[in-house]
């Protein structure tokens, strides 16, 4: 594998590059001189990872290590991968923060649920190791076992909830089998709505799965009955499921910032629609993120328009840090036409792995990023990184996904749009989804000597996600090939305006009380309705707000709105109160409603005082009512009883 050092210098131009032939070996005695330094320390080898640490000794830095083999020299583009290798190398020299841990605990109860001996046979496997329960559903004629070494149980589950060390089933057509049972199991008198909890389930009942995204709830194993080699592993890995374990928390969630619901009207669902697990539900106007199911795919962090859910394997503005790192390192190096291909650990890693070995490796401009989950990318990091001089984003794919890749789409196409809208001629952004390495080979060569900007931008990165995506696009636009002012985009976009027919609008101002984010502001001194699209998140919540129904959402992007001022949708005269002066409400409202109401309702009889109450300030209508002993209640006509709250809520719904 050829090392271009000047190349590697030229991008990391702060770094001391040193090379070796057989660091981990005849030379070892290199790194062990190096590990005692302070600073930062990058090893470009992964395969020697473990011996490295054992040998780094009482190290006072820590030591990142990074891969420029199998993702750089071994490639039939190895002799021009050095721009390659510097941006590897810069990439991995980005400090992750910690993120924070949820501790799981099993004291190893299996509950295995099947329909013939094929769970029996488990259960023995199990016995030793943990505390074992079998269900049979609808069993025939299955043979009891001589010696009752777990129990044995029949019923069906209706359904299951819960996560690893905490399943809560509940069981229909539970029965006990009869001591007496002699060539096949006879059972007790069944019963519905049994609860069963449990720790582990292993699901041998050849039925559909029992959670949605089963492959992604820890403590749920499934195999196919018919299949012993997968029971077998199966049983394999629940053997070792005890004791207390740690994951990350994937999703940081700061409630005050979701936009899903005010006053029991629901604005925002994007992340409970992209949720695999059902890990997200709605709790009151904001939803709650359970933590021991969350499997961190982290649509949720990349679609929610607040920053109320941030993704933390890594946060937001790291991911757009480690990209700034490597594409300004690539292009310094002398690297051009850069294609990011992002991918995860599980699939892309082996992938790219085989195409070294067994091919032509990963061209020389095409720069591998592995990320926890691909779903975690978010429209900020495709912005940022084209903003940052990519020529292309490619999303490497299994072949049949683990779960649903909506949430990805739909930011490929925001991003695609936007690009397009911006004059990037091409398809820049996509999905490679193959199991093959000559497959992915074919797609990247197939990319094409795409351009990037000619002078990227450098910003740093701090802060949420929201914010970091108006400002990649704000950098984009004023790099762009033909930068325009306005983009459509799709429905779902985060960005956009609101559209209100102002004609039925009334001024009431409940879509500025129900705004979460001060998009829609209203004046103290006047009745007006102001709009800051900057601000705007379409969440929705005006939308179903509106007693009116007449706010219509525009997904799109005015580049002009980070600068603009409140824009004034609406603005009528105020009411002033008749006996004070004091502004109360939207004159022709009032006039609208004294004028419906004077001579043609009992309360307000033509020529009569009390009609003054009507336009006049709530104080002044108290007081007013007080002095002239206003019974609301007397002279009601029988033929018309007080029409209560409900009366004109059910009219309104029967007129809706």
């Amino acid at each position: 594998m050829r090392l271009d050092v000047a190349a590697i210098q030229r991008g990391c131009p702060n770094c001391e590059i040193r090379s070796h032939r057989h660091l981990c070996g005849a030379e070892l005695e290199h790194f062990r001189n190096a590990a005692k330094t302070e600073g930062p320390l990058t090893v470009a080898c992964t395969q020697q990872a473990g011996q490295f640490t054992n040998e780094m000794g009482e190290r006072p830095g820590a030591i990142s290590f990074v891969n420029i083999r199998e993702t750089a020299g071994w490639s039939r583009d190895g002799a021009k991968a050095g721009p390659k290798m510097a941006a590897l190398l810069a990439a991995a020299a980005i400090p992750a923060p910690d993120y924070p841990l949820v501790t799981l605990s099993s004291d190893g109860i299996i509950l295995i649920y099947g329909r013939d001996e094929t769970a029996i046979e488990a259960g023995r496997l199990l016995a030793d190791h943990l505390d074992v329960t079998v269900m049979l559903r609808k069993p025939a004629d299955v043979v009891p076992p001589a010696a009752a070494v777990f129990p044995i149980v029949k019923g069906t589950i209706r359904n299951a909830r819960g996560h690893f060390g905490g399943f809560e089933l509940t069981i229909d057509d539970y029965a006990q089998p009869r001591p007496s049972s002699r060539a096949r199991f006879e059972f007790e008198a069944p019963r519905n709505g049994a609860i069963s909890r449990c720790d582990l389930v292993l699901d041998l009942s050849g039925e559909p799965p029992l959670f949605s995204a089963h492959d992604l709830r820890d403590g749920y194993l499934r195999a196919d009955p018919r299949d012993s080699a997968a029971m077998l592993r199966a049983v394999l890995a629940a053997r070792d499921l005890v004791g207390s374990f740690d994951k990350p928390r994937y999703v940081d969630f700061t409630p005050s910032l979701c936009a899903h619901s005010r006053s029991k009207l629901t604005g925002c669902h994007r992340c409970l629609d992209l949720c695999p697990t059902g890990a997200i539900t709605p709790d009151g106007d904001h939803v709650a993120v359970n933590a021991q199911v969350c499997a961190g795919c982290g649509q949720c962090a990349a679609a929610c328009p607040t920053g109320a859910a941030s993704y933390a394997l890594p946060p937001a503005d790291t991911q757009l840090q480690i990209l700034r790192a490597m594409l300004r390192a690539y292009r310094e190096a002398g690297g051009t036409h850069p294609v990011l291909l992002l991918h995860d650990s599980q699939h892309g890693t082996p992938l790219i792995d085989a195409l070294a070995r067994h091919g032509d490796g990963l061209p020389a401009n095409v720069l591998p990023l592995a990320v926890n989950e691909l779903t975690q990318i978010g429209l900020e990091a495709i912005i940022g990184a084209f903003a940052y001089g990519a020529a292309a984003v490619r999303l490497l794919l299994r072949a049949k996904p683990r779960h649903d890749l909506t949430g990805s789409l739909q930011t490929i196409q925001m991003a695609e749009t936007i690009l397009a809208g911006l004059g990037f001629d091409g398809r820049r952004v996509s999905t490679i989804e193959t199991d093959d390495p000559d497959t992915l080979a074919e797609q990247l060569t197939g990319i094409g000597p795409l351009a990037g900007l000619d002078n990227p931008a450098t910003f740093l990165t701090v802060g949420k996600r929201g914010d970091l995506l108006r400002f990649g696009l704000s950098e984009l636009h004023r790099l762009a090939p033909k930068p325009v002012d306005v983009i459509a985009l799709p429905e779902g976009a985060p960005v956009g305006a609101i559209t209100v027919d102002v004609s039925g609008c009334t001024l009431c101002l409940s879509c500025v009380s129900a705004c979460p984010t001060g998009a829609l502001r209203a004046d103290p001194d006047r009745p007006v309705l102001k709009f800051v699209e900057d601000a705007c998140v379409q969440c929705g919540l005006c939308q179903s707000t509106c007693p009116e129904k007449v706010i219509r959402l525009t997904p799109q992007i005015d580049f002009r709105a980070r600068r603009a001022p409140a824009r004034v949708i609406k603005e009528e005269e105020p009411a002033l109160c008749v006996r004070c002066g004091t502004p109360f409400g939207v004159k022709s409202t009032i006039d609208r409603i004294a004028t419906k109401l004077e001579g043609r309702h009992w309360m307000y009889p033509a020529g009569d005082r009390r009609t003054e109450a009507l336009r006049m300030c709530a104080d002044c209508r108290v007081i007013v009512m007080s002095e002239q002993q206003f019974d609301p209640i007397q002279d009601v006509p029988e033929r018309a009883p007080p029409r209560t709250t409900d009366d004109y809520l059910r009219q309104r719904e029967n007129k809706d």
